[in-house]
């Protein structure tokens, strides 16, 4: 079968086509023929090899995938062959709180990801896709929609009357605007492109600052409330923006940590996350039963992942120079 491998080092031009044996599905597993996958900030990190120390080569990346199951194994009961289904990101983190063992079952940073004709997955690591989906809006949602979808309802509790910011327009920020628009709250869209911000004002922002032009956004948001501030920031920058955020932060408000597209790290304005109570709330993804529950709010509502562009297999290296280059309005997919 075929499969795009990362081989020789980190870097994108270490990506390539390759081969490898086809596997049958175990007990309790089935086979799945993949049909397009999507491509995550953390998936250019880890080609990178700025993710983890521990990524084994030659690694086949992606954890974001949607395809036909094929075959399935002994004991197999919650899928058939024919059956469409979208992988979740974290394999073992079927409910409950996360855990040092649940985050351990991630795809594409430490072991073998999506982009492969074809993947054996426990059965318990697979969600069915909507109908109303193709498979290449199914592989959008995995990480970017249901880390969103976390940060938003799970852990961010977003209700009607809410004030909430999102950063930029890559995958989790146009979730986030959608999923907060679902729960009745009022958006604030930040981007450095006046295009863009007019394309995310169509998906529904109520409010839009460029950056670029004015960089103190946070002092320009929080006059957009009436000087009250936001109840809720999803924050994606990290370093370069997570000051900015806790300007505009309400009293008590929650800043959802997701993203560290401007650096891992930065001299944190800590006297005012203490005397503003402010929540600072890590996020990473979210359980099976959760990307469930998404999924049955997005089939409700029709809602469909914002796509940029799709590539093919071979044309792997430009897909990642092409999130690289940061000029993208929503997810990235390749098509297997």
């Amino acid at each position: 079968m075929k499969v795009v491998e990362l081989a020789g080092g980190p870097g994108i031009k270490n990506l390539r086509l390759g081969e490898r044996p086809m596997a049958a599905p175990d007990v309790g597993e089935v086979q799945v023929r993949l049909k397009a996958a999507s491509l995550n900030y953390r998936d250019l990190l880890a080609v990178q090899g700025l993710y983890s120390k521990k990524m084994p080569l030659p690694l086949i990346p992606l954890s974001d995938g949607a395809g036909e199951v094929t075959r399935i194994g002994a004991g197999v009961t919650r899928f058939k062959p024919g059956d469409r289904v979208t992988v979740n990101f974290l394999q073992g983190w079927i409910g409950g709180a996360p855990s040092q063992e649940k985050f351990a079952t991630s795809l594409g940073g430490t072991a073998d990801g999506v982009l492969s004709e074809y993947r054996c997955f426990s059965q318990d690591g697979l969600v069915p896709t909507p109908d109303y989906l193709s498979d290449e809006e199914a592989a959008a949602l995995p990480c970017a929609a249901l880390t969103a979808w976390s940060a938003i309802i799970t852990q961010g509790g977003t209700g009607p009357g809410d004030r909430v910011l999102v950063q930029g327009t890559g995958g989790v920020s146009l979730f986030a605007l959608q999923f907060a628009k679902l729960a009745g709250a009022e958006v604030i869209a930040t981007s450095s492109s006046p295009a863009k911000l007019e394309r995310v004002k169509a998906l529904g922002a109520d409010h839009l600052i460029d950056y670029r032009a004015t960089p103190d956004w946070g002092k320009a948001a929080r006059a957009l409330t009436g000087g009250r501030g936001l109840d809720h920031i999803v924050e994606v920058g990290g370093a370069g923006t997570l000051n900015q955020s806790i300007r505009a932060i309400r009293i008590g408000g929650i800043i959802s940590m997701i993203g560290v597209l401007s650096g891992p790290s930065h001299e944190l304005l800590i006297p005012l996350v203490v005397m503003q109570n402010i929540r600072l709330q890590g996020v990473t993804v979210g359980s099976r039963e959760d990307f469930e529950a998404m999924l049955r709010a997005m089939a409700l509502h029709r809602i469909r992942p914002p796509i940029d562009r799709v590539f093919a297999m071979d044309e792997i290296q430009a897909a990642f120079e092409h999130m690289a280059a940061g000029r993208h309005f929503g997810k990235i997919i390749v098509r297997i």
